[in-house]
């Protein structure tokens, strides 16, 4: 009998709890050194940017009608996050390197022989690098607002920091941050590159956004347009507009007139943030799945 029980214990699968790779996975995440030179140069980004926006606006002329509650705590939550744009291209940059660092090295093979099944390592990857990048960019953001907020009165704004709604658009700001990381990391999943991980994800960020507005003025056609509101870009811009606030066109018309411009923006799709957030978390899941699937079928 005790033969037999020594055997089956024996044939049990070794591997990590789920906590335990979560442990993991939060040592090697902050024992990499571009893991603090990424996060301190977002947090970097977004203050500076927010102060040279903050200090740079002119003060409204004498005469001028004073904008309203929603128009100034507005332009606040752009200044607050005008270095979204510039974290979000760190985030997708430190996202890929998290999982193809892996792989270059040869330590990927480590990690999956502590978790033989493969995919609660990458589960846990993205939890650990999701939560701690929503979490950096949220504390630089709420620092940009807070550090920005004294320069603003000066410029005919004060800001409300009881408006619930500014902090929400901080913490969208955050989510696209670190949503823009885990699509980062499930594209290095897929082509298992350092270099190509990174220019896919910037390409898909910067690239193919800037190929459309091209299109859409050669063409104009609203199709490219509302293809560009779906891409991570046009989507993770609304996660941090400052909702209720309408926009103002500082261009005037030209052309076609108030007629065509209308049946234009009849055409267009946009998105309510809500609509954004599930677009850009489908941009993340069809990513890692895709990850995850080819991690399951293929050597490591």
């Amino acid at each position: 009998m005790s033969t037999g029980t020594s055997t089956g214990m024996s044939t049990r699968a070794p591997g990590l709890s789920f906590g335990g790779e979560l442990r993991s996975e939060w040592i090697k995440l902050r024992s990499l050194r571009s893991t603090l030179w990424c996060y301190l140069i977002m947090v970097l980004l977004m203050i500076g940017l927010g102060l040279l926006l903050a200090g740079t606006i002119s003060a409204p002329a004498s005469g001028t009608p004073a904008l309203s509650h929603d128009g100034q705590q507005s332009t606040w939550v752009r200044i607050a996050t005008l270095g979204v744009g510039f974290a979000t291209l760190v985030s997708a940059v430190l996202g890929a390197l998290v999982i193809t660092g892996e792989y270059g090295t040869g330590m990927i093979r480590s990690t999956f022989a502590a978790v033989p099944k493969r995919l609660p390592a990458i589960l846990a990857k993205a939890l650990v690098f999701g939560v701690t990048t929503f979490v950096v960019a949220f504390v630089g953001l709420v620092i940009t607002a807070l550090v920005s907020a004294p320069l603003l009165p000066d410029k005919g704004i004060t800001p409300d920091f009881g408006d619930g709604k500014v902090w929400v658009a901080v913490a969208g700001g955050a989510g696209y941050i670190a949503l823009l990381g885990l699509l980062a990391l499930g594209i290095g999943l897929i082509v298992r590159s350092s270099a190509a991980g990174i220019a896919a994800a910037l390409g898909l960020v910067l690239v193919v956004p800037i190929i459309l507005q091209i299109l859409a003025s050669v063409t104009r056609a609203a199709w490219p347009s509302n293809i560009a509101a779906f891409l991570p870009s046009g989507a993770g811009s609304k996660l941090y507009a400052y909702p209720g606030a309408a926009a103002e066109s500082l261009t005037p018309g030209r052309g076609g007139g108030a007629g065509s411009a209308a049946a234009s923006a009849a055409d267009l799709i946009t998105l309510d943030s809500w609509q954004a957030l599930l677009v850009l978390i489908g941009w993340v899941v069809v990513a890692l799945v895709i990850g995850g699937i080819l991690v399951k079928r293929r050597d490591a």
